[in-house]
């Protein structure tokens, strides 16, 4: 009885040692295992930071170098800078820095209407604009897949298997990537299309071929969406063209077709605003720039009823939804479209807002700010219920 007690109480002693030494393996190798993906982690977080520093300079040096060399062969663009004495390496970096951060800045006071011939140089616009706004996350996203298939294998796997782990939010997952560039390429047909429909015999388009103007016509499209440069005087185009540019100025860059379940949705970017009063009673992006026009509508509203074809309320909508969208586009002024011409009226290439009161500026100036920050109220008006 001895003997079996003592036999019994070292086989549960070897048995718990076991226990204990087989969790405290499992606690090690669990431990191991989450600092080596901390590790690759941040491995890759440094990795991408390369990845994107190399892209923006790579496209800025193809575009540079791109348009310093079209620049040079065609001597129609060449006399162009002359005439208004710039430089060609000057216009070459300017143009190309500010097409890509969709600034829409040109170094011409005409914009890109001075070029509106010059297919070539247009089509190598084209690509900086897209890569710099709209396709930005999925071209991205190729290129470290590319690299994945050459180099830094395991980074590039971690970084397109938890793009949102990394915390950068233009990186994408390939779902939604996929439906960004489709939903870019149709809402770009769409604009084409009604554009050659309503508009490709326009004063706009006067004197250009039809490869010229189907070229034009794409680059204006494209432009709409936060880049702003223009190749004709917006102002005389269709009224549907203009309402359709007010939608495409409203859209976010990264706006997407994207028909997923509410599951599939990160839970990091569905926020709770249950119990807070103040979140409650913010509005929805339309209602604000709905206020917007209404203030800009009620300062001048003196212009509105003396010069009705300059200030209609359509303008004053586009000025103002370009202003939100950063994008630039705008309506102009024109002293032919005076019912009661000034003698002293001059015309000149400045936008639109150059003749709203000191009122107005400041309150297009706000609508700019507003809409670079809109990213923090995108969620703004859910609790306005419409029944």
């Amino acid at each position: 009885m001895v003997t079996t007690n003592t036999n019994e109480v070292h086989n549960k002693s070897h048995e718990s040692l076991h226990s204990k030494s087989h969790e405290s393996l499992h606690n090690i190798s669990h431990e191991s295992l989450s600092t080596t993906n901390e590790n690759l982690r941040y491995l890759s977080m440094k990795y991408l930071g390369y990845v994107v520093l190399g892209y923006i300079l790579v496209l800025h040096f193809i575009g540079i170098f791109g348009v310093s060399l079209y620049l040079t062969i065609i001597p129609s663009t060449k006399q162009i800078l002359k005439n208004k004495n710039l430089k060609m390496f000057t216009f070459s970096v300017f143009t190309i820095v500010s097409t890509f951060a969709s600034c829409g800045f040109v170094p011409t006071n005409e914009n890109m209407i001075v070029f509106k011939k010059n297919s070539g140089l247009l089509l190598m616009l084209i690509p900086q604009v897209l890569l710099g706004n709209t396709l930005y996350p999925p071209f991205l996203r190729f290129c470290i897949w590319v690299l994945g298939k050459f180099y830094k294998k395991k980074e590039c796997g971690y970084l397109l298997k938890h793009s949102e782990e990394v915390g950068y939010k233009h990186l994408l997952k390939g779902k939604h990537s996929v439906f960004l560039v489709a939903t870019v390429f149709g809402l770009l047909v769409v604009q084409v299309t009604l554009f050659c429909l309503m508009d490709w015999n326009s004063e706009g388009l006067k004197g250009m071929n039809n490869y010229e103007k189907l070229i034009g016509v794409l680059f204006q499209s494209i432009n709409s969406r936060h880049t702003g440069e223009t190749i004709v005087d917006i102002s005389i185009l269709s009224q549907a063209m203009l309402v359709l540019f007010v939608l495409m100025m409203y859209l976010p860059p990264y706006t997407s077709f994207l028909p997923l379940k509410d599951s599939e949705i990160s839970s990091k970017r569905m926020k709770k605003t249950r119990g807070k009063v103040s979140e409650n009673l913010i509005f929805s992006q339309l209602s604000y720039l709905t206020i917007f026009i209404i203030l800009v509508c009620i300062t001048e509203r003196k212009k509105l009823k003396e010069d009705p074809l300059n200030f209609n309320v359509l303008n004053i909508v586009l000025e103002v939804i370009s202003a939100y969208g950063n994008v630039g586009f705008s309506t102009g002024y024109s002293c032919e479209r005076q019912l009661h011409p000034e003698a002293n009226c001059e015309n000149k290439w400045i936008g639109f807002v150059g003749k709203w009161s000191d009122e107005g500026k400041i309150i297009l100036i706000l609508v700019m700010l507003f809409g670079r920050l809109k990213k923090f109220n995108m969620d703004g008006g859910k609790s306005w219920k419409l029944l």
